[in-house]
C-alpha cells in the first residue's frame, strides 16, 4: 500500500500537537489496521507495514486492553531495509468499544478505538431484539462513541412500520436508517454518514448483514458473506477478526465478528442515560434509595404494573445495574489486592537495600 495522507486516516490537529513530543525522537504516527496474534499491519505516512511490540511494551502493559488495539494511533520506529515497525506508544484513546471478557475473569476488552460512530446492526428477517439493543447503546455510550441503528434485510421483513416502532422504544433518539443490502436500498442514506477521516465501527451478531454491508460502502466484495440458515436464521462467523478499511469516497470503516456473548464493561453512570423512561419514573418513588424491587410505593413497578412500562424492558434494566453493581465491587476489590501486591513489592525492595553493604556506606 503506498503513502496515505494522515488525515485521511482521522488524523487531527489535536493529535498532532501531542505527537510533537516523540516525533523528534524519529517516530512516526501510524493507524493500526488489523492485529492478529500480536502481529499488527499498520498503515500511515510510510505505507503499510508490520509491526510488532517489543517485550519491555508487552511486559509494561498491566492490562491487555494496554496494548495496541485495530483504530488506534500509534508512535512507531521503521526498520533499516525492512517493511516492518516496531511500535513504541500508543497515542491517547478518544473513544474505544469495550466490553467484560467472556467468563468469569474481570477484566476490560477493548474491541476497538477510536471510532467515531458505531452502527449497531439488527437483521430484520428475525426482528429487532430489543434486550439486546438496550445491552449495546449502554456499551457504546460508555465508550464515548455516537450511535446510528441499522435497521438492514428490509427485504425479508413483513410490518416494516412495527418494527421500526419496535426499535424506536427501545432507542429513542437514536438516528435509525432501514436498508437492504441485497437490494442496495438505504445504502446511499448510509453512505452519506461517513464523511472524510470519520471511523465507524459495525456492531451486531452474526448474520445481521455487517460483512455485506461493508461490501456495499466498499464497492466490492471484499469481505466474505455466508447466507444464515434458513431454519433458524443464524449465521456463522463469516468475519474473523476486526480490519480497518479505507471507504473509496472518504472516511474509514472497521468491520467485527459477530459477538455471541455482550458482558458489559460500564461504570455504571451510562445506564442511567440508556433507561431515561425508568429513571423518569422513578423520581416518583417513595424512598429517594429505592432499588425498584421490593420497597412499597415504587412508581417503577406501578408502571410495570398497570402497563405502562414494559416489563422485559424493566427486567433487563435490573439485570444490567444489577451486573453493573458486581463489576464496580470486583474491580474495586481486585485494585486493592494490586495496591497491596505492589506494596509488598516495593518493601521486599527497600528491605533487601536495606541490608546491603552500599546502605550502610551513605
Amino acid at each position: 500500500m503506498p503513502p496515505i495522507n494522515l488525515k485521511d486516516l482521522g488524523w487531527t490537529e489535536a493529535r498532532d500537537v501531542e505527537f510533537s513530543a516523540v516525533r523528534p525522537l524519529g517516530m512516526k504516527p501510524a493507524r493500526v489496521v488489523t492485529e492478529d496474534r500480536g502481529i499488527y499491519q499498520v498503515v500511515g505516512e510510510e505505507g503499510q507495514l508490520s509491526a510488532i511490540i517489543p517485550g519491555r511494551f508487552s511486559h509494561q502493559a498491566a492490562h491487555a486492553s494496554d496494548l495496541p488495539k485495530v483504530g488506534d494511533w500509534v508512535a512507531i520506529i521503521k526498520l533499516p531495509r525492512e517493511e516492518k515497525a516496531l511500535i513504541r506508544r500508543i497515542l491517547k484513546r478518544h473513544s474505544r468499544l469495550a466490553r467484560k471478557v467472556p467468563g468469569r475473569e474481570v477484566e476490560e476488552q477493548v474491541l476497538v478505538a477510536n471510532v467515531d460512530l458505531v452502527l449497531i446492526v439488527h437483521g430484520l428477517d428475525r426482528g429487532v431484539n430489543g434486550r439486546l439493543l438496550e445491552r449495546q447503546l449502554v456499551m457504546v455510550r460508555e465508550g464515548g462513541a455516537g450511535a446510528v441503528l441499522i435497521l438492514n434485510k428490509i427485504d425479508l421483513c413483513v410490518g416494516l412500520d412495527a418494527a421500526c416502532l419496535e426499535a424506536k422504544a427501545v432507542a429513542d433518539g437514536v438516528r435509525m436508517i432501514p436498508v437492504s443490502a441485497a437490494s442496495g436500498q438505504g445504502i446511499e442514506e448510509l453512505r452519506s454518514l461517513i464523511r472524510d477521516g470519520l471511523t465507524v465501527v459495525f456492531l451486531g451478531t452474526s448474520g445481521v448483514g455487517k460483512s455485506s454491508l461493508v461490501n456495499a460502502l466498499l464497492g466490492e466484495e471484499t469481505q466474505a458473506t455466508i447466507e444464515v440458515r434458513e431454519s433458524d436464521s443464524k449465521g456463522r462467523h463469516t468475519t474473523t477478526s476486526r480490519e480497518l478499511f479505507l471507504l473509496p469516497g472518504g472516511g474509514l470503516v472497521i468491520d467485527t465478528p459477530g459477538m455471541r456473548e455482550l458482558q458489559l464493561w460500564s461504570s455504571g453512570e451510562v445506564v442511567t442515560h440508556s433507561f431515561e423512561d425508568i429513571e423518569a419514573l422513578a423520581q416518583g418513588c417513595y424512598f429517594r434509595d429505592c432499588t425498584h424491587t421490593k420497597e412499597p410505593r415504587c412508581a417503577v413497578r406501578v408502571a410495570v404494573e398497570q402497563g405502562t412500562c414494559s416489563p422485559a424492558r424493566y427486567g433487563n434494566y435490573l439485570k444490567i445495574r444489577q451486573e453493573v453493581a458486581h463489576l464496580r465491587v470486583e474491580t474495586t476489590r481486585r485494585g486493592m489486592i494490586e495496591r497491596k501486591r505492589q506494596t509488598r513489592v516495593i518493601q521486599s525492595a527497600f528491605n533487601k537495600l536495606k541490608r546491603s553493604p552500599e546502605w550502610h556506606q551513605t
